[in-house]
């Protein structure tokens, strides 16, 4: 088929020398993009927010050896939001296409695209290669998942591929690190230089016709200066995008078009859909040497995915094997990071009396002790947990059982009301809830999208992991049911359904009441399952983990130096009381602190909770952000003088009311769990629901139901645990 094509007009024709080189890479999900990337970038990568709205940027540095004898270069890569086509429907898919057009203030528009195609699912991912081809942007084909091909014997003649694209094709296995070197190479060749916009692909006649007299009439202006395809690319989205132009020449002009298609075929809108599918199948046909798939999924995926999705996404057993995977994840997070958490907590005892024996006693003393190290160290303890979580997040979200829990969990979501894609941020708030919240970006549904929203703070995220673990290690270590599982991770199970149990009963809530609407049917591709990459992995485990520390030795030094100087302040004298034949020297100055004065308070609000005003002064921290309970309990237990020990443990098992009965208790320990299942006490997650919708109307009704149910739930186990002999 031959068609004349116009040359193309580049934004930067020549790539200015003042800047390093610009690469996006942009693909369908699961098509081995972040693999990609992390293989270029390795640990030289950072994520941020693109100007002016809540997407994430994943954003690296790639250095390479573009030829023989030549000296090293280095480029900027992007890691774009997976996206199955350019005429985008949610807000991530909006971006990644703003990105690549050029559209996004403040960003260059990239000097070279490269298009991540999975070689197993050739005709799905050639698609949005199809709308970049019509761009006239300098587009390279990445060819990934080769080496599975291979392993079928049904390998891609990419030689071919690139004749009939029109573009360069390059196969790489990013874990192997095969075709990296000939990617780098053809990536300079290309920069600055654009392809022959336009495919292989043609309309009907009728809309040919029409085409092409849009593309040559007159009231033709170029709304779109990033628009780099020409005069048809920028007809063709004038025909058939979903709102006609705002000139009034122009839509005029479009609307006679459309009508006098719609006159002949009553489908015409349908044709480049159509179109490229169907010149999808001529090229995969061509390139693979097999005739047109018929289109059946379960046809085209290999058999060992078939025989274990055979299990795994059954209808009775798939349940099944979900929730034990969910308990071998937790068993482990809690039996392997023990001797690392005891290093970690041994550590920083050994610290802290370094430093009282450096420095003479005294106020420094103490801030240093008291409020930095047991602050920061009170939460550090629990960075190997932390590991462990993500670890195994990133090893079945890399291996695709991840879609398969997605699967699994559709029937759940949408019996409450929920869209199926509601499940994976969800999914994502159980690592943290921020990032879990901006994932809801691909529910297009905004009342689907604001009920999501809505729920995921209950799902418990890793901040929440240190008060569980806290709270096991003081009464039930050792535990065990039928002498084998350990009773803290049935516990632990047990906290994170009864947020998703929440969860779902308040999205039923919302969903039949102030965010009513049907929830639309659930389009969700299951990849083929691989090995994972382990250097997806420990790229996860990396970023995730120094977060963390980042968190511990930002956020956390700050709130915990404030919560020093509250407990010690104001300093009140002390007192030598004779008991027996010893004096003892005692202090009022927690309780008369300004943080024991605001515990008091609120404790006779708290009380019925099981919890007293040390208790209160962790609950007021644990608003900024819930981890710095650990670290308030720490500073309040260190700091009175009655209660110091060297462990945090024994601080909280040996902590006394003023009537000599203990301050915590297991039941205690419980309703102070269930509080922080259900409690919203994270302002940075309040700051993103506020940037996400846009209102502060929607964050304070969240805050606000959310502590009202943690506190009815907190109160029924403990008054219920008391009732039933448990005090």
């Amino acid at each position: 088929m031959s068609q004349t094509i116009e040359s193309p007009v580049l934004n930067e024709p020549h790539r200015s020398r003042s800047r390093p080189l610009l690469v996006a890479l942009a693909g369908n999900p699961n098509a081995g993009k972040t693999s990609l990337f992390n293989a270029l970038t390795g640990l030289r990568q950072k994520v941020a927010n693109y100007p002016g709205v809540t997407v994430e940027r994943k954003e690296g540095v790639w250095s390479f050896q573009p030829a023989a004898g030549a000296d090293g270069a280095s480029a900027r890569l992007i890691d774009l939001p997976g996206l199955y086509s350019l005429d985008a429907a949610s807000p991530d898919e909006r971006i990644a296409r703003d990105v690549l057009l050029g559209r996004v203030a403040g960003v260059h528009a990239p000097d070279v695209i490269v298009a991540v195609v999975d070689a197993t699912n050739l005709e799905r991912n050639l698609y949005l290669v199809t709308q970049l081809l019509e761009t006239g942007l300098p587009l390279i084909v990445a060819l990934t998942m080769i080496d599975l091909t291979e392993r079928h014997q049904n390998e891609i003649d990419a030689a071919r591929l690139s004749e009939a694209l029109g573009v360069p094709v390059v196969p790489v296995v990013a874990k192997q690190r095969r075709g990296l070197e000939l990617l780098a190479q053809t990536i300079i060749t290309a920069a600055g230089t654009a392809h022959r916009a336009g495919a292989g692909w043609r309309l009907s006649p009728d809309a040919e016709r029409e085409l092409t007299a849009l593309a040559d009439s007159e009231n033709l202006t170029r709304r779109d200066s990033t628009l780099n395809g020409g005069k048809r690319y920028r007809a063709l989205l004038d025909l058939y995008g979903e709102e006609l132009p705002s000139e009034a020449a122009r839509g005029a002009a479009v609307a006679g078009a459309r009508a006098r298609l719609s006159g002949r075929d009553p489908a015409w809108w349908q044709e480049p859909l159509l179109a490229r599918y169907d010149w999808i199948e001529q090229v995969t046909a061509k390139v693979s040497g097999e005739a047109p798939s018929s289109g059946a999924i379960d046809e085209t995926r290999p058999n060992h995915t078939r025989r274990i999705d055979g299990v795994l996404t059954h209808k009775w057993f798939g349940p099944i094997a979900l929730l034990l995977v969910m308990t071998l994840v937790f068993w482990a997070i809690f039996s392997w990071a023990q001797l690392p958490m005891d290093l970690i907590d041994g550590g920083f005892g050994q610290l802290g009396d370094f430093v009282r024996g450096l420095i003479p006693p005294g106020l420094l003393t103490d801030l240093l002790v008291d409020g930095v190290i047991a602050g920061v160290g009170g939460v550090l303890v629990f960075l190997p947990q932390i590991l462990l979580l993500f670890f195994f997040i990133a090893l079945l979200e890399d291996s695709g059982y991840m879609a398969r829990a997605a699967f699994l969990m559709d029937r759940l979501m949408r019996g409450v009301g929920l869209h199926g894609k509601a499940f994976m941020p969800l999914l994502s708030s159980f690592a943290c809830a921020i990032p879990g919240i901006m994932a809801t970006r691909t529910i297009e549904n905004p009342k689907d999208r604001l009920a999501t929203i809505m729920i995921a703070p209950f799902m418990s995220c890793s901040a929440r992991l240190p008060v569980y673990t806290l709270m096991i290690a003081a009464f039930f270590t050792g535990q065990k049911i039928l002498g084998v599982l350990p009773i803290g991770v049935v516990i632990v199970m047990s906290m994170y359904l009864l947020g998703l149990a929440v969860a779902v009963a308040v999205a039923w809530v919302l969903k039949h009441t102030i965010l009513k609407a049907p929830p639309p049917p659930l389009v969700l591709e299951l990849p083929p399952y691989r090995m994972p990459n382990l250097l997806n992995v420990a790229q996860t485990m990396y970023s995730r983990a120094w977060m963390f520390v980042r968190r511990a030795g930002t956020v956390i030094l700050a709130i915990s130096i404030l919560l020093w100087a509250l407990v010690t302040f104001p300093r009140v004298e002390t007192a030598a009381v004779t008991q027996g034949d010893a004096v003892v020297v005692k202090t009022d100055q927690l309780s008369q602190s300004y943080a024991g004065r605001a515990g008091r308070f609120i404790e006779p609000l708290i009380a019925p909770l099981g919890f007293d005003w040390k208790m209160g002064v962790g609950l007021i921290a644990s608003f900024a952000a819930r981890e710095v309970l650990v670290s308030t309990l720490s500073i309040v237990y260190h700091v009175d003088a009655d209660e110091n020990t060297d462990s945090l443990i024994g601080a909280v098992r040996n902590a006394r009311r003023p009537d000599g009965r203990p301050a915590w208790t297991p039941l205690v320990a419980v309703s102070m769990m269930v509080f922080f299942v259900l409690a919203c006490q994270c302002m940075s997650t309040v700051a993103i629901v506020r940037r996400e919708t846009n209102s502060w109307r929607w964050p304070l009704f969240m805050v606000a139901y959310m502590i009202a149910l943690a506190y009815a739930a907190s109160f029924i186990t403990y008054q219920g645990g008391r009732l039933l002999g448990f005090s």
